[in-house]
């Protein structure tokens, strides 16, 4: 089932399908964990095709072959990766806002809201009108029908959404736009001649990524690259909030600076570190970063050859382009947490996520495959290139993979072995102290898969490039 759903994939962007041959998946299949949902399945076709475009990157160095494989129940711990972190003696808390979750309605439904930031937390307090209190919040969201609050809170830059199933939101535009879509696209953007690949004995070794994302998805694909060799700039603002737990599980791999992109003299900065970037990752909504001269076009314009990554939660098509989201926000929209809830109840009333981060963590590893086989194109043919995502198009992308037998999925295991955990986990050393994590999950023969850099504090560095391939 793993090489299938890896089968599904390399097509979408011109590879053969037959290519998923050449990894070796072991230790299973779902249910792994308590969902009917195949996220094993996806993690690990997601997984397996970063490890194709990096051993397509050192075929293209070298002339060799390598042997890839990836650990199927690895592959699914590294959905919730954060949950396994240890820094020092303790445990690293991934503790979610006291309101952020599923209330009843007053039409008799349910609405998410999502309040992990201040800022979107205070936006759904500021429609609702009560104190950050989950009682009175839900006491003032019975107030209100389902979809009537889902506007108003999007309205008032918040996030969240009414919980559909799979038939309504298989009737909703915003559904029929997604659908439309492949999983990912790469996209010519601009022609430039080709570029060999830097020099260096990984398989992206000398390559520089930009970070400009946020929370889990956009994160993952730079720490992915980063697990390849790619010299990985992360780049965030002092002003922007964050969880601080999520930057230790996304930042291995990384330098970490801080620029403020409302200030003309730093998004002059940016600009001037893009002239020698191959890699240009970002995750704002659609349009966002045009008016600060950060577009694809232009980027390109000034740096010929970029990749440039883009991800946003409901895809550029349809009614809801321009709408925040989360990978909850789309599981709560799209039905996955109403098809959650009747399979696995969970301990309180209502829809349930399902226990991982799957959209998130399969999303990033898809952006990851598809920089790295944009930047395969660049070095055989030229050109500038667009890579094009959505959380939304990977969860439908999950849902049709189908289903477990239901009695499968309520029988599965809440969590992994501690023996498991163990083999699979890693210490670094950081500038916090000792961390333990979950080490790179895919395998290759010749270029070992590991990250050169331990997780830092944002903004630990200065907004400079290192010299080429020194990571």
């Amino acid at each position: 089932m793993p090489n299938n759903a890896l089968r599904s994939i390399l097509p979408v962007v011109g590879i053969s399908a037959d290519r998923a041959d050449a990894v070796t998946i072991t230790g299973g299949t779902d249910p792994v964990l308590p969902t009917p949902f195949r996220i094993g399945v996806a993690g690990a076709a997601t997984l397996a095709a970063t490890g194709l475009a990096a051993a397509d990157l050192w075929k293209l160095r070298t002339g060799r072959e390598q042997s890839i494989s990836v650990d199927f129940r690895h592959a699914t711990a590294s959905l919730r990766s954060g949950t396994y972190m240890k820094l020092g003696d303790g445990e690293v808390s991934h503790a979610r806002n006291s309101i952020m979750g599923v209330y009843p309605t007053k039409d008799g439904r349910w609405s998410y809201i999502h309040a992990n930031f201040p800022n979107h937390r205070a936006a759904a307090l500021g429609v609702l009108g009560v104190p950050e209190d989950r009682a009175a919040v839900a006491k003032a969201v019975l107030n209100w029908n389902a979809a009537d609050l889902e506007e108003a809170i999007i309205a008032a830059k918040g996030a969240g959404g009414m919980v559909r199933n799979h038939k309504e939101w298989a009737e909703h535009p915003q559904s029929a736009a997604i659908a439309s879509l492949p999983l990912l696209e790469i996209v010519k953007i601009a022609d430039s001649p080709a570029e060999p690949l830097p020099p260096g004995n990984r398989p992206l070794s000398g390559v520089r990524v930009l970070d400009l994302t946020r929370v889990l998805a956009g994160p993952t694909c730079a720490r992915t690259l980063a697990e390849h060799g790619a010299d990985v700039l992360k780049i965030t603002g002092a002003h922007l909030p964050n969880l601080g737990y999520q930057e230790f599980d996304t930042g291995h791999g990384k330098l970490s600076a801080q620029l403020d992109l409302r200030e003309q003299r730093d998004v002059d900065t940016l600009r001037d570190l893009v002239r020698e970037a191959d890699v240009f990752s970002q995750g704002y909504r659609p349009g966002t970063l045009g008016h600060r001269g950060l577009s694809p076009e232009e980027l390109t314009a000034i740096r010929p050859g970029l990749i440039y990554v883009s991800l946003c939660a409901f895809s550029h098509a349809g009614p809801w382009a321009s709408r925040r989201g989360f990978d909850t926000v789309v599981q709560t929209v799209s039905g996955i947490t109403s098809r959650q809830a009747d399979v696995v109840p969970g301990k309180t009333p209502g829809p349930q996520f399902y226990p991982a981060s799957a959209i998130d963590y399969c999303t990033g590893y898809l952006m990851a495959f598809g920089a790295m086989e944009a930047l395969r194109r660049r070095a055989t043919e030229g050109g500038s290139w667009l890579v094009r995502i959505s959380l939304a198009q990977v969860g439908k992308w999950i849902v049709d993979l189908g289903e477990v037998p239901e009695s499968a999925a309520r029988d599965a295991p809440e969590d992994f072995t501690a023996a498991e955990l163990e083999r699979w986990s890693m210490v670094s050393d950081t500038p916090s102290g000792k961390l333990r994590h979950l080490k790179p999950v895919v395998q290759l023969s010749e270029t070992p898969t590991y990250w050169a850099r331990p997780s830092v504090p944002l903004g630990y560095h200065q907004p400079v490039w290192p010299a080429r391939g020194t990571e």
